[in-house]
């Protein structure tokens, strides 16, 4: 009942939206039904809130992650409804993707997943195309759709197979069934999610999606859209657990290798936007190599970096806009010598930096604790790759810090100041990044 009192409302709200007047209230009646939606949530194991949708711990952690990241979306794109540039557009599009994700996390078999798994792509598709900066921008959506669609394909072969043996696509029957499947069809059955994370090697459509989304597409495709394929994939590995087992040594030498590889890159950026994204594929690499040890610290650290990064990625991004609204460039050459301008920015641009790079107190230093743990113990010579992948961790995010805050200014005329708007979108990133590290008991299902 709940369910279909949250959905039908999110569907009503969305016709409101094009009352200008309305607007404000809309949105503020969307999160008063989500709040009663996550009250009325039961975390331990399964909790159904209707005959074919419901949810556990982790597909609540990563709900409450969408909803707080979707929010923030609506404060980056203040831009986009002051200068009236299709902005009932904008929230309409913003509205289809919250119900999109909200079913997404909320199914419980395997085809509504995959369904709402794929119309997920359509509203980031739009954002991209519609409110990109660039005339490149169409080449990037089709990086994205053709990516993540030639990928999606053979998942719905393999839907039909596991139909066609067990007569149920359920998450709570396929999970006891623990099916021993083909090579053939494991692969096709990981696919989607290693392109969605993305995993090395798939990962050339998400540089490109980034730097051309606004930031409100940036925001959206690091908070949420690649935590979908590492919930698909945990969410395969209770099914056809063996084959994870006996592949897992191929994908955490490709993700520590990638990941190793893909820092180096990082260094060799001078896009601030196109550094970040690069340092997502690094770090849902770990992610990557975590699950695939197929432990509890693997899946318990890898749940806790996917809300990790999708907090501070997210973080990022939003300062890279803010630069990119006042020096109309993303260039690191010409953002140099930030902190003589914007000395209250520097703090927030060193927190979200230093947060990147694992420092304590934030999420992503238990996240990065777990899942060193959970590989060194599978095999100690992961050892030599994971040292590598931290230290170039924090040699790219200390570069993007050092070449932005310091050296001497390359631009010299005026700047509108910061505004206490974009104050608030930092700390409302910063801040559940570093105190939910205190409350860290409710992801351990």
């Amino acid at each position: 009942m709940m369910m279909l009192v949250v959905s039908l409302s999110l569907l009503f709200l969305t016709s409101l939206i094009y009352m200008s007047w309305m607007s404000s209230f809309v949105w503020i009646m969307i999160y008063v039904f989500i709040s009663m939606f996550m009250l009325y949530f039961e975390s331990t194991s399964y909790s159904w809130l209707s005959c074919f949708m419901g949810g556990d711990s982790m597909s609540m952690t990563l709900l409450t992650l969408t909803f707080w990241i979707l929010a923030l979306m609506v404060l980056s794109m203040y831009k986009v409804k002051h200068d009236s540039h299709g902005s009932k557009e904008f929230a309409v599009v913003n509205l289809f993707l919250l119900i999109s994700l909200f079913m997404t996390f909320c199914s419980m078999d395997l085809l509504s997943f995959y369904i709402w798994f794929e119309i997920s792509l359509i509203p980031t598709f739009l954002m991209i195309l519609g409110w990109g900066y660039q005339p490149e921008r169409v080449q990037a959506g089709i990086y994205l759709m053709f990516y993540t669609l030639t990928a999606s394909l053979p998942l719905l072969i393999c839907l039909m197979y596991y139909y066609e043996e067990l007569g149920s696509l359920s998450f709570m029957i396929l999970t006891n069934m623990k099916m021993n499947v083909s090579m053939i069809i494991y692969i096709f059955s990981i696919m989607a999610f290693l392109v969605k994370m993305p995993m090395y090697l798939v990962h050339l459509w998400l540089p490109k999606a980034h730097v051309e989304a606004p930031i409100a597409g940036s925001m959206v495709l690091a908070g949420i859209l690649l935590k979908m394929g590492g919930y698909g994939l945990l969410r395969m590995n209770q099914i056809i657990l063996s084959k994870f087992i006996s592949t897992s040594w191929i994908f955490i030498g490709l993700s520590l290798v990638g990941g190793i590889y893909v820092s180096l890159m990082c260094l060799r950026q001078w896009d601030i936007k196109s550094l970040i994204a690069y340092s997502s594929v690094a770090h849902m690499g770990m992610v990557l190599g975590g699950i695939m040890t197929c432990s509890v610290w693997g899946f318990v650290g890898s749940l806790v970096m996917m809300v990790a990064h999708g907090l501070c990625s997210s973080g990022m991004f939003c300062l890279s806009n803010i630069i990119y609204e006042r020096l109309e460039s993303r260039s690191l050459i010409v953002s140099k010598g930030l902190m003589t301008i914007f000395p209250n920015l520097s703090l927030w641009f060193f927190l979200l930096c230093v947060s990147n790079m694992a420092a304590p107190p934030s999420m992503n230093l238990l996240g990065e604790i777990c899942l060193l743990s959970s590989m060194i113990f599978w095999c100690k010579m992961t050892f030599w790759g994971l040292i590598f992948l931290s230290f170039f961790s924090a040699a790219y995010s200390l570069y993007l810090f050092s070449l932005t805050q310091h050296g001497k200014v390359m631009v010299f005329y005026g700047f509108k100041g910061i505004k206490i708007r974009e104050y608030l979108l930092l700390f409302l990133h910063w801040m559940p990044l570093n105190i939910l590290v205190l409350k860290i008991d409710f992801i351990l299902w």
